[in-house]
């Protein structure tokens, strides 16, 4: 199968300019102005953009979290996905106790098996950090194609810091980056223990029992390890102005830092838990929504380059039946997770490039190509020859207003309901096979479930 793409607008994380690209099977072959030659397709992309297609690194699918599990399997939660002009996920892996992180990757990657629809990797959370696990380190990066290790400074699972310190060692003597959720569990415990007190247990104290400062602390505390060891750490789901500065302090002493933030982040604020009729419920994540300072930070952390990578975190549970299962009265029993694969790629390029808080290019950058190159993804986030044919057709043009009817997510809710896009994807081709197709007023989805594959990542090099 071929496709002739013509007449598009190429961006790419450093400049954009006008082009055909051929494709043959998987791969992009060509690239240049008024190709000539047979394609079994031929797309008419004049007037738009030809984006690599987007990377969600940051997914919970099916993942079984405080009595219940996230909604999204591998076929739902990647047909949502490539409906959004996400071709790449890599879903978080979370290690079962007295688990092997080969038994771990192994057995995530048969649910997976026959369902997924574009291409997807692995993070194992390290959750039973034995000794041999910390051995294993070196397998999992070399023979695994898992690079990236994710770890908690909270919950019951959380890492303690000599564990870390021991992580960090091993992932840089083999090419490993850990990957952190950073905030300080004393200070949650501290805080829940006095609204539980108080009787406050509304959704809003969520919010109140995380406060910016407990995300401050544990970076700058993991920050220090990083600065012991030599390695390198990723901060996931970066959410507040004051943890941004402690990245900032830690990238201007040369410590290899990174960090992602979500479209939550950017956009939302803590006044969300306030809705009515426990419409707050839907929004109660961790870390929490923050405020309008925080958002305009995290904008100008990304346009910056301090902030690397866009991830959308996405654990979906119904906000009826799932969201009030245990919590209706007690917002710490309310699971954490909300959806966002599928408004990734919109929601960024009409609250940011449209917006001017960020460039085209710089778009590209944070969705596809730098976060190919932070996790590995060789083939990966570029339109250029050689690499897979992952690519949206994007009309800078087409308004859609985000609506949970017209979207694919297996949830009954987005946190983004009424939002008016400027911009969408109207084809989504991965490896080459067109997976969606815009229709009247919302892209269908035309792919072939189980064609997407586990790829195997390459080690860590820092840059």
């Amino acid at each position: 199968m071929s496709v002739m793409f013509k007449n598009g607008l190429v961006v790419t994380s450093t400049g954009s300019y006008k082009a055909d690209v051929f494709v043959d099977g998987d791969t992009i072959k060509s690239i240049g102005t008024e190709l000539f030659g047979q394609a079994d397709e031929v797309v008419d992309a004049g007037g738009k953009y030809i984006l690599p297609g987007a990377i969600d690194p940051h997914t919970h699918l099916a993942m079984p979290f405080m009595g219940t599990h996230a909604q999204d399997d591998y076929e739902t939660g990647t047909i949502a996905a490539a409906c959004g002009g996400v071709t790449t996920v890599i879903d978080f892996d979370l290690q079962q106790k007295g688990e092997s992180l080969e038994e771990c990757v192994e057995r995530k990657k048969s649910w997976a098996d026959g369902k997924a629809v574009v291409d997807f990797s692995l993070h194992p959370g390290i959750m039973d950090p034995r000794p041999e696990i910390i051995e294993e380190v070196k397998k999992a990066v070399r023979d695994y194609g898992t690079p990236s290790f994710k770890v908690f400074m909270v919950y019951d699972f959380r890492v303690d810091d000599a564990t870390m310190i021991k992580l960090l060692e091993a992932t840089k003597k083999y090419g490993g980056l850990v990957q952190v959720h950073a905030e300080n569990v004393y200070v949650i415990q501290h805080m829940n223990e006095v609204f539980e007190k108080e009787g406050k247990l509304d959704p809003i104290y969520h919010a109140k029992s995380r406060p910016n400062l407990a995300e401050e602390e544990a970076i700058a505390r993991a920050a220090k390890m990083v600065e012991l060891t030599g390695s390198s750490l990723y901060v996931v789901h970066l959410s507040s102005m004051e943890g941004l500065r402690k990245i900032q302090e830690a990238r201007m002493k040369g410590l290899r830092i990174y960090a992602e933030t979500c479209p939550q982040y950017l956009l939302l604020t803590e006044d969300r838990y306030k809705e009515p009729d426990w419409q707050g419920a839907k929004y109660v994540m961790s870390p929490p929504l923050r405020t309008k300072e925080s958002n305009e930070a995290l904008w100008k952390g990304i346009a910056g380059g301090d902030v690397q990578v866009l991830a959308t975190d996405h654990c979906p549970f119904d906000f009826k039946g799932k969201k009030d299962m245990f919590g209706r009265d007690d917002y710490k029993k309310i699971p954490n997770g909300a959806p966002g694969i599928e408004t990734l790629l919109m929601v960024l390029h009409t609250e940011g490039v449209v917006r001017g808080r960020i460039t085209l290019e710089k778009m590209v950058d944070v969705l596809s190509t730098g976060t190919a190159r932070m996790f590995g993804l060789k083939n990966k986030g570029e339109i250029a020859v050689g690499k897979d044919a992952d690519i949206v057709v994007f009309d800078p043009k087409q308004n859609f207003t985000i609506t949970c009817s017209k979207l694919h997510m297996n949830v009954d809710y987005t946190p983004f309901e009424g939002y008016e896009m400027k911009g969408m994807p109207v084809a989504v081709y991965s490896r080459g096979k067109k997976v969606a197709q815009w229709n009247k007023d919302q892209l269908d989805f035309v792919g072939e479930k189980g064609r997407g594959r586990f790829i195997k990542r390459e080690p860590f090099e820092g840059f």
